[in-house]
């Protein structure tokens, strides 16, 4: 994952400020801000799938073990389904030194900003 990948993932997506991105938050507070974007609607969507398979069940001549779905998981599966799921991928150290150059030079440009 690149210095802009994480750029375009906290502040496009998750919608972090850029300059809190840039100079407010280390990155075990960045791995635990992704960690819980990425488990944001994880209960919603598994009850969303529980309720599919529910209503599925009681609609009139329909067998969902001829269908093979014979729990809400058959249904659809989910990253979190699986009990090996990986962790948040973190940024190399190729990407941290790249990502701490685009501080330097964030630093430097708002030093100048603020001189003149």
């Amino acid at each position: 994952m690149t210095a802009n990948d994480l750029l375009e993932l906290f502040v496009g997506e998750i919608g972090l400020p850029r300059r809190e991105f840039l100079f407010d938050i280390s990155f075990w507070e960045a791995r635990r801000i992704l960690r819980g974007y990425r488990n944001r609607y994880r209960d919603m969507w598994s009850a969303i799938r529980w309720h599919a398979y529910r209503i599925m069940g009681a609609i009139p001549y329909t067998d969902l073990e001829k269908a093979g779905i014979r729990r809400p998981t058959d249904l659809i599966k989910f990253p979190w389904d699986n009990d090996n799921m990986p962790e948040v991928e973190m940024p190399s150290e190729e990407d941290t030194e790249e990502i701490l150059e685009i501080l330097r030079q964030e630093k430097e440009k708002n030093k100048l900003h603020t001189k003149t």
